[in-house]
């Protein structure tokens, strides 16, 4: 039983500040410029199994933070483009869910990167979940704007 006389006014004052926090909101919507609201909500478990995924098999070529390489943009000796940012930062948000998953699953198209198929090693909960995370962390203007593309590629 909790003693009313002993508990600090402004302890009580923080407790109910806190708890009031996330009365009645749900996740977060993010506005796009065809004016949908896009929610970003993600499981914490998928989000868990994505990041390990990434840091296992995607960070050594994508960077530890999915920064990408600093010449991402220019082909190489060998002509092909080093690995892109998966952070928000690169072109990953321009393609539909099912194509980023793809790109995993089979590798770069030929002639185009070096990015190896991870069909047979990654399971299509592992390539979901990889996807997710690095969505997660992409900036709200790109979210909305990957989104929108997203819908119009699912015929929306």
């Amino acid at each position: 039983m909790i003693n009313w006389k002993r508990v600090r006014p402004a302890a009580v004052l923080l407790a109910l500040m806190v708890a009031g926090c996330d009365v009645g909101r749900g996740p977060a919507g993010v506005e796009t410029l065809a004016g949908s609201n896009a929610v970003r909500h993600y499981d914490p478990q998928q989000l868990a199994l994505g990041q390990q995924v990434f840091e296992q098999h995607c960070a050594a070529c994508h960077g530890v933070s999915g920064e990408g390489a600093a010449n991402w943009r220019q082909r190489d000796a060998e002509g092909f483009f080093p690995p892109p940012p998966l952070n928000g930062s690169g072109h990953e948000w321009h393609h539909p869910t099912a194509m980023l998953r793809e790109m995993i699953r089979d590798g770069s198209p030929p002639g185009l990167g070096k990015m190896p198929a991870w069909d047979g090693i990654l399971s299509e909960q592992e390539i979901a979940a990889v996807v997710e995370w690095f969505q997660s962390r992409w900036p709200d203007p790109v979210y909305a704007a990957w989104y929108d593309m997203q819908q119009r590629a699912l015929g929306k």
